[in-house]
């Protein structure tokens, strides 16, 4: 049952036009990028994660809400990084130095890696910042949040935790 379901989210992303949202129940798209903040040419894999529940967000040093959510995000993965639970954050400013200066006005300790390119988000179908897929153990997209205000803490961490007490794939 399982490899069918596989099988069937592999196909609906090769159907995926480029560009197109990704949906809640599709596969979440591969995605391989340099760490932002350390310095060294080290890659981080969506793949690496497989088996986490991992909220995928997608942030630039220019957006407002970033600045509210980050906080909120890191103390989401502090409480809830022992059960299972990741933050994946994907930069998408063109230029690096922007990115720096906002981790060092808003630092996290969740990886942050950078895709100056756009071509990470062109494949999510991110519309805007911040964008948030919420990926289950499976690597299946369970929520798009797009956005982001105080108040939506409290409704992120109770999806989060949902999944978590989900049993793995």
């Amino acid at each position: 049952m399982l490899k069918r379901w596989s099988l069937l989210c592999l196909l609906a992303l090769l159907a995926l036009p480029a560009g197109a949202a990704v949906q809640p129940g599709q596969a979440a798209p591969p995605l391989a990028l340099p760490l932002l903040s350390d310095g060294s040419p080290a890659v981080l894999a969506l793949a690496s994660l497989q088996g986490k529940v991992v909220y995928l967000d997608f942030w630039a040093s220019w957006c407002g809400p970033c600045r509210i959510s980050f906080p909120q995000l890191e103390q989401l993965r502090r409480e809830l990084g022992p059960r299972g639970f990741e933050v994946l954050a994907v930069n998408v400013d063109e230029v690096e130095a922007d990115a720096l200066r906002f981790l060092a006005q808003v630092p996290v300790t969740y990886p942050v890696v950078r895709d100056g390119t756009g071509e990470t988000p062109r494949s999510y179908g991110v519309p805007g910042m911040p964008t948030g897929f919420l990926i289950d153990r499976g690597g299946v997209v369970r929520l798009v949040h797009q956005g982001y205000r105080k108040s939506d803490g409290a409704d992120l961490r109770a999806a989060i935790i949902d999944l978590l007490g989900e049993q793995p794939p």
